[in-house]
């Protein structure tokens, strides 16, 4: 009997750390490791190590600003290195490929009839302005995957996770929008400040991922041989204002919020977990005010001892 040799990119990111927890005897890469955008070094990199399964995790990420300033950077970047995972993966017989892409490829904005999303839905539009280049490389991704099957019989696959947050995010100006809005708060209570200001109007909606339930789907994939291409997600679809409120709530915070005022982002971009709930019908999602306390009890614990 083979044993699986499991590699995965990316993996000291906050869905990699998750998954270390639960998948442990898998070789973990960090930026350090691989330039995953050099061709060269991917090929040493599998004919060293010879994995059979692949999770790729990795990805050029920033915030809105970087990504209106750097598009051609973020672009480049991703699809290099999204390219160079599925060819070299291909090429060396990888058995089994878990690529993560995001909602970012999905459409800035559709019919109303058109909510929740299916992934299919990804090709009927651009991506919103703001950092349409990450989700062209990512939508890029799903492409090349999908070409990649037909043409080779291979049966690689990808996830498309809706807004990720949990206590491995990283807490400052490049955090993800649930690890930004608890360090303020934090911040706020310990400087004995009555208010925090977030960007905005509050009324965009937005659905937001546990990472360790993402690490969780994952591994049910590998174990299961499932390889369907889904969407992860919770089917709780809040305001930015109201998940704003729920945190201040969570963190036992009596702060006013200030919003700066016109509507920033999509107003929405919510998608349908229909195909997941298909495939792993008895898995439950955290609910955000669980994965919130868990988030900020390990934020508050983690600063408390630095």
């Amino acid at each position: 009997m083979t044993t699986d040799k499991i590699l995965v990119t990316g993996g000291t990111g906050q869905v990699g750390k998750h998954l270390q927890e639960i998948l442990p005897t898998a070789t973990y890469l960090s930026s350090s490791d691989c330039d995953l955008r050099n061709k060269e070094e991917v090929y040493d990199l599998f004919k060293t190590l010879k994995p059979t399964t692949v999770i790729h995790l990795a990805a050029k990420v920033g915030g809105i600003s970087e990504n209106i300033q750097k598009p051609a950077d973020y672009f480049t970047d991703n699809i290099q290195m999204n390219t160079n995972l599925v060819e070299v993966s291909k090429d060396m017989g990888v058995n089994q490929f878990i690529a993560l892409l995001s909602t970012c490829i999905f459409p800035d904005s559709l019919p109303k009839d058109h909510y929740p999303m299916k992934e299919q839905m990804m090709h009927l539009g651009p991506p919103t302005a703001t950092n349409f280049s990450y989700g062209y490389a990512k939508r890029c991704m799903a492409v090349h995957i999908d070409a990649v099957n037909r043409q080779y019989g291979t049966r690689f696959q990808y996830l498309i996770p809706s807004n990720l947050y949990g206590p491995y995010d990283k807490y400052n100006e490049r955090s993800h929008f649930v690890g930004a809005l608890l360090k303020k708060i934090k911040d706020a209570k310990e400087s004995g400040k009555k208010e925090i200001v977030l960007m905005g109007d509050g009324t965009p909606l937005r659905q937001f991922t546990y990472a360790g339930d993402l690490a969780h789907v994952i591994k049910m994939c590998f174990d299961s041989g499932i390889r369907e291409n889904f969407n992860v997600t919770t089917n709780e679809n809040l305001s930015i204002k109201e998940i704003a409120e729920l945190a201040l709530k969570v963190c036992e915070a009596d702060l006013k919020i200030i919003w700066t005022g016109e509507m920033s982002g999509q107003a929405r971009k919510d998608v349908s977990g229909y195909w997941l709930s298909r495939s792993f019908p008895t898995f439950q999602f955290t609910r955000l005010e669980e994965g919130l306390k868990k988030t900020w009890d390990v934020l508050t614990k983690t600063t408390a001892n630095v």
